[in-house]
């Protein structure tokens, strides 16, 4: 007979909260790899399951035997080695920035950057949709910080009136849970308008962009500073800020995530020098991804009841308005090999729970068929 035992106060609280999760159906669970037909990955340009890379990546640590296996230690002690400041440079160059610092991971880099520049005193302006990272970020420094109504540019604007110190506007290029784009060079315009400094996140924008929207536009020396991450379509781990030289000093002395963690391996390091490579010449890639993102804008049948968000980027969200519905249609479309995850409430306002959709450049016209299909026959019965 097993003796029970009471539980403790900190575990009764855990309990607690997991039971709420559990009945109100937002409780999180893992799940292993599947054979499903990829509509899931932020591998938009299919780097992530390149043999091409994987190869390259083999060759170019093996240029380099006496590179360890792990990198011993922050970069500020005996982590630093001359190869991540030279990728550092090459990386920068790409986008048309002075310099870069690179961190572990993208959330490294937003809260690194933003908990360490805004003071007490200052502001950080953030989208209400802003990715979790930066509002960490900012809720790890002094600064006041407030939201704007997502992508718009009078809440911005009111917003900024209320600015005090040094202020800064962070966005997303590219968003994560809509797949939908800022008025980029509006919101520019009114930061420089009110003196403050516009940061983007350019996660999602780099692949369906080369580098990047700012990039695109040719807007680079108008932004203070630009998140760029390479776990999505550059199909490695990792992140950079990049910004001028002052920046970086910056952040080497005051980035708390940059100073007082272990640098990333050489390996990994080598995987996003070869994955800006593929980078350079991946016109084809770049070219399927988006012809593959029109073909599904078009045989998509959505309504008033179940509406597609406006997206021209790889990430498209078919809304179902409750996390059961988002769930069924979730089951529905792995039930026909195709893995589609919901993505419900709190995740996303309740409301507006959905099903997100990942394009990629690998997959094929028949792929996007069976999906779009299957999804017409459940938002149209």
């Amino acid at each position: 007979m097993h003796k029970s035992f009471a539980l403790t106060p900190s575990q009764t609280y855990l309990k607690n909260k997991l039971d709420e999760r559990q009945s109100s159906g937002t409780y999180r669970t893992l799940k292993p790899e599947n054979d499903l037909i990829d509509f899931c990955s932020n591998d938009y340009l299919g780097f992530a399951r390149s043999s091409v890379l994987k190869q390259n990546i083999e060759t170019e640590v093996q240029k380099y035997p006496s590179a360890s296996n792990g990198s011993t230690g922050s970069r500020l002690l005996s982590g630093n080695i001359t190869y991540a400041e030279d990728l550092e440079k090459e990386i920068a160059a790409f986008h048309q920035y002075e310099a870069g610092l690179l961190f572990n991971s993208g959330y490294d880099a937003n809260l690194g950057l933003l908990s360490s520049l805004a003071q007490r005193g200052d502001t950080i302006i953030l989208d209400e949709l802003i990715h979790a990272s930066a509002i960490d970020g900012a809720r790890l420094s002094y600064a006041n910080r407030y939201s704007f109504s997502h992508n718009d540019p009078d809440s911005l604007e009111a917003k900024l009136k209320q600015a005090k110190g040094n202020c800064y506007v962070v966005i997303e290029s590219v968003y994560s849970m809509d797949g939908d784009t800022p008025p980029l060079l509006e919101i520019l315009n009114l930061t420089e308008k009110y003196g403050a400094h516009l940061i983007v996140d350019e996660a999602h924008a780099v692949g369906l962009y080369p580098s990047g929207l700012v990039n695109e536009l040719g807007l680079q020396n108008r932004v203070f500073a630009l998140v760029v991450t390479f776990g999505k379509a550059m199909g490695s781990h990792g992140a950079i800020v990049l910004g001028s030289n002052m920046l970086r000093e910056y952040l080497i002395n005051f980035a708390r995530s940059f100073v007082y963690t272990t640098a990333s391996p050489f390996h990994q390091l080598a995987a996003v020098k070869m994955a800006y490579q593929l980078l350079y010449n991946a016109g084809q890639e770049i070219t399927r991804l988006k012809n593959n993102i029109d073909l599904f804008k078009n045989q998509i049948q959505t309504n008033d009841a179940f509406p597609l968000l406006n997206s021209n980027s790889a990430i498209q969200c078919v809304v179902l308005k409750s996390n059961h519905k988002a769930r069924e249609i979730a089951n529905i479309l792995q039930h026909a090999g195709l893995d589609v995850r919901a993505i419900l409430s709190p995740t996303v306002a309740a409301g507006t729970e959905r099903i997100r959709i990942c394009l990629h450049a690998f997959n094929t016209t028949n792929d996007l068929t069976l999906l779009t299909d299957t999804i017409n026959k459940f938002i149209n019965a």
